[in-house]
């Protein structure tokens, strides 16, 4: 009974941080498609709630690949604690956590490209824009060129989000 308890819960957190790790980047994709429809020219108020919105997800993308990765481990090791020993998998089924594994990981690694490298840069580009005036030719041009390199990272992370989804589907498969 509380083996299937701590699985139950497990498994629905491991389900929610699926989903919001998948829409996360579907909704940042759909937002920056529709400013896209500006060009190539700031807009400084439509710009920063583009910012604003798409560095504020930051934290959100953080706890949800953490939940996802760290009930990923807790679900195989909930099973261990109560039988003694790891559940074993059919060969569809390690193939879809091998892959499934890979999709998080590289999206581990988009994230911090993004937060840590990224997103610093363009907040500091954004600090040198104000409201009303014109901004310099040369920030302008890296901002737009930094948003673009977020852009494709963030399409990658959309296409291995799918992947986590899809190859969840095939880690039931049994014996």
């Amino acid at each position: 009974m509380s083996e299937q308890l701590i699985h139950g819960i497990l498994l629905a957190l491991h389900n929610i941080a699926l989903v919001g790790c998948a829409a996360a980047p579907f909704y940042n994709r759909n937002l920056v498609v529709v400013r896209g429809q500006y060009g190539a020219t700031l807009h400084y108020k439509l710009d920063k709630v583009i910012e604003d919105t798409l560095q504020g997800n930051a934290p959100y993308c953080m706890v949800f690949i953490a939940v996802l990765f760290l009930t990923g481990l807790g679900i195989p090791l909930n099973h261990y604690i109560y039988a003694g020993a790891f559940k074993s998998l059919h060969l569809v089924a390690t193939v879809a956590v091998s892959l499934k594994m890979i999709c998080i990981f590289g999206m581990v690694i988009i994230m911090f490209i993004i937060f840590f490298q990224i997103n610093p840069r363009l907040k500091e580009l954004f600090a040198s824009f104000k409201d009303g005036e014109k901004p310099d030719a040369k920030n302008e041009q890296e901002f737009f060129a930094k948003r673009a390199r977020r852009k494709a990272l963030c399409e990658t992370c959309l296409k291995l989000a799918i992947g986590v989804l899809v190859f969840s589907a095939f880690m039931g498969f049994s014996m």
